[in-house]
């Protein structure tokens, strides 16, 4: 029989004893007996989790039969993105066991996505009737009907329901959907405190936002001749955001009704400092004032400097008419002539072509008619806004885009201007 050695630190040796090589004896009594112990350990471990995996394995398929097999078959729809088909099944799952509140979500969600808001508003109803329904999944209903009720256009219910919702962990969304709401409703006093209750929480700035709608409130109070009550929205509105030209144009256009024209005039010319592509839309304003205080020259002088520094075709279209009027069809050529020289556009050579009828011998305006006719035919097409967050075009100018509800998202250039800058 081999006999086993141990080899022992020099520092663990007994008492009395010399540095010969220890006994057999010895040996085997400084075997550490736990190491023996772990030879048995590992096989039981094994066998422990291999018990526990088929425990698992049993669970796992006694639960999969459980689950109807239209379950599965929904599934399988989804996938494949054949959602009418997804409905038909999961619709099958809810009848034959009414307790499975996710796919009652899930159904719900389908729905709303589907347009059929009816259906999914009963069936988010029936998740609130229900007595035993958790807290979390509760207010998770509340949600989706808020959603249900403000895709069927249902402001006063989803009103009360993100309301409700302010106050939780869908604060954000319900807030969002709160200002959607109240800018529908026109409720801009409710718009303005939800706007400010959002900037807080999320960080992101919402001042234009509030500024414009102040800038709602004045407008109503103008059209009811409340110019004191229009005047402090708009003093608001500046305090909310400084470069807010909206307001300074309302200020002018209040000013210029009562007779103020050095006052209109000083309030639509800030609109060069706070953003002067928007000059386009004050420039018959400060026309009118100026030939209203007899100032006709000094206008046209500050409107083609605005014209040189910030080129616009709206702008052109001012100081073109203006020119026509105030000094003759000749100068009003070589103003477009030189204008159209340094930013060539379709819309520019149009007014070129205008100019040159006035001018030219009749023998030649035959020709000049049909060529400008083409040209404007084009043109038309041109002429036209466009908004730089959804793209959506319309042939005036709006602070809130009729399509995404975007506020000061169209620039006041033509779609043929903003095509050439982009």
């Amino acid at each position: 029989m081999p006999r086993w050695s141990v080899w022992v630190h020099p520092e663990t040796r007994l008492p009395g004893r010399s540095r010969a090589a220890p006994t057999p004896e010895h040996d085997i009594a400084d075997v550490p007996e736990f190491e023996f112990w772990w030879l048995i350990a590992f096989p039981v471990f094994f066998g422990l989790g291999w018990l526990a995996a088929r425990i698992d394995i049993k669970q796992l398929v006694t639960e999969s039969r459980r689950v109807p097999r239209s379950y599965f078959t929904g599934l399988n729809f989804l996938l494949n993105e054949q959602p009418d088909k997804a409905i038909e099944a999961f619709t099958e799952v809810v009848r034959v066991d009414p307790e499975t509140v996710e796919l009652h979500f899930a159904l719900g969600s389908l729905f709303r996505r589907r347009g059929e808001t009816e259906r999914a508003i009963r069936m988010h109803k029936n998740l609130l009737e229900r007595s035993d329904l958790a807290q979390d999944q509760r207010v998770m209903a509340l949600h989706e009907l808020g959603q249900d009720y403000l895709k069927a256009g249902l402001l006063d219910r989803a009103e009360e329901a993100f309301e409700r919702l302010a106050e939780g962990p869908y604060r954000g969304t319900a807030l969002k959907n709160l200002l959607d709401i109240y800018q529908q409703e026109k409720d801009w006093e409710k718009a303005i405190q939800a706007a400010r209750e959002f900037e807080r929480d999320s960080g992101q700035s919402w001042q234009k936002e509030i500024a414009n709608f102040y800038c709602e409130l004045a407008a109503v109070e103008i059209n009811h001749s409340r110019t004191d009550k229009a005047r402090e929205h708009l003093e608001n509105a500046l305090h909310a955001s400084r470069k807010c030209v909206r307001a300074s144009i309302l200020l002018g256009d209040i000013e210029a009704e009562e007779g103020n024209h050095e006052a209109a005039i000083e309030a639509w010319k800030r609109v060069e400092t706070q953003n002067p592509s928007y000059l386009a839309l004050v420039a018959q304003r400060l026309l009118k004032s100026f030939q209203a205080i007899g100032q006709t020259e000094h206008g046209l002088t500050l409107l083609r400097g605005y014209l040189t520094a910030h080129p616009s075709l709206d702008l052109l279209d001012v100081v073109f008419q203006l020119s026509i009027d105030a000094k003759g069809p000749q100068a009003a050529y070589e103003l477009v002539r030189d204008e159209l020289r340094r930013n060539p556009t379709l819309l520019g050579l149009d007014r070129l072509l205008e100019a040159q009828l006035l001018t030219a011998p009749a023998e030649r305006r035959p020709d000049l008619e049909m060529v400008r006719g083409l040209v404007h035919g084009h043109t038309r097409k041109l002429s036209r806004y466009r908004c730089e967050s959804c793209g959506f075009r319309a042939r005036q100018f709006y602070w809130q885009c009729p399509a995404c509800g975007g506020w000061e998202t169209y620039p006041p250039r033509r779609t043929e201007e903003f095509e050439a800058t982009t």
